[in-house]
């Protein structure tokens, strides 16, 4: 029998390369805003909007293997032109709205052996970068409560985070919607290409997976080489 995982923003991007890869070994369950093209795919998908919505209000099983919290922004503004609610804002998508949902969801994970959590940082974490201050901020607080939580739940629950650089994803077309902007982002990158879905959901299902079962209070940088090689 394969696991009961869940994916809060599973239509799209990272999300839906994860549903792709695991939904016909496991019970996929999607709670996301759209259904996008999930037809094709063996889940069960819930309308939910992670700032308005209650995850308890859904018809969820009573045990869940894994969680996937998808969620998250590309907010880059210099800081003279960012105010106190663009950082609340950002907190409230990212990292709130994370708290809400592993809160609630809390009793099923625990009712599960071993139940895996995979969150999402940025590598502008690890790397000062500038015009990243707001999603910096935000996913800085998701990796320092991913350890406490993980310290917290051990051994019951592990919960890892992954922290990529630019991946090509809808959330960054902007970045990357012509060739002479993908080159240069590819250029910034020591493996000279920025991030795909796939390279994504690939390592997150290792993360849910019995594999890496001895893992967990992680943050696990995909992004390249970018966060610990200068080879310029």
């Amino acid at each position: 029998m394969g696991k009961n995982i869940l994916l809060i923003g599973g239509s799209t991007g990272i999300g839906f390369e994860i549903a792709k890869k695991l939904h016909k070994d496991h019970h996929i369950y999607i709670a996301s805003r759209k259904k996008a093209d999930l037809e094709n795919l063996e889940v069960t998908h819930f309308e939910f909007d992670v700032l308005k919505d209650n995850i308890s209000s859904l018809d969820l099983p009573e045990k869940l293997d894994g969680l996937v919290y998808c969620p998250g922004s590309i907010n880059l503004k210099p800081f003279k032109m960012l105010k106190p609610k663009d950082f609340e804002e950002e907190m409230q998508l990212n990292f709130f709205g994370l708290i809400k949902v592993v809160n609630a969801l809390m009793p099923k994970l625990k009712s599960a052996n071993q139940a895996s959590l995979v969150f999402f940082s940025s590598v502008a974490v690890k790397v000062g970068m500038p015009f990243h201050t707001s999603v910096a901020a935000a996913k800085g607080a998701i990796e320092g409560f991913a350890k406490s939580l993980a310290a917290e739940y051990a051994p019951s629950i592990r919960v890892n985070v992954v922290s990529p650089s630019l991946t090509d994803t809808p959330l960054a077309e902007k970045l990357l919607n012509n060739e002479k902007k993908k080159e240069k982002m590819d250029q910034r990158h020591p493996l000279k290409r920025v991030g795909t879905t796939a390279d994504i959901a690939n390592i997150s299902a290792f993360i849910l997976s019995e594999e890496s079962s001895w893992i967990t209070g992680q943050v696990l940088g995909v992004d390249g080489g970018l966060s610990t090689l200068n080879i310029q």
